[in-house]
């Protein structure tokens, strides 16, 4: 009984072409599309690896490059001459000191405080002016007198 199912759709035809042949016509053109597709796909990662192998030798290129220029930038020779040239020596022992003492070779510098004149609950009264940079405002009581 199967065999004869069988028999009947391979010996069944639609104008004189058999339903396996149409099948498997599209069956090849399906593989056929489907390696056109894998081929492309695989040609654009290839181009993409070739663009970021270009990239990785152009950078380490620059690489070399810059290591020489540091290289030669870092000459002691050429150090020691720029040194001269900008008047520049060693420090002098003498002048090396404790850290408790580095407080005493640069003083730190503060800021002046600024001191805001308080907000009167007299809109009318005449405002203080905020004293200059090193003074201490008067008390409001004795700026109105």
């Amino acid at each position: 009984m199967i065999r004869a199912s069988v028999q009947r759709l391979f010996d069944w035809k639609i104008r004189g072409i058999r339903w396996i042949e149409i099948i498997g016509v599209m069956c090849v053109a399906a593989m056929v599309f489907s390696v056109y597709v894998a081929k492309a796909a695989a040609a654009r990662e290839s181009a993409a690896i070739g663009q970021l192998e270009r990239q990785i030798a152009e950078n380490s290129q620059r690489v070399r490059l810059l290591r020489a220029e540091a290289a030669r930038l870092e000459q002691p020779g050429r150090l020691e001459t720029l040194s001269r040239g900008a008047a520049l020596a060693p420090v002098k022992a003498e002048r090396q000191v404790e850290e408790a003492a580095l407080a005493n070779l640069k003083p730190v510098h503060v800021p002046a405080p600024v001191v805001v004149a308080p907000a009167l609950a007299d809109p009318v009264a005449p405002a203080v002016p905020a004293a200059p940079a090193g003074e201490v405002a008067a008390p409001a009581a004795e700026a109105v007198r």
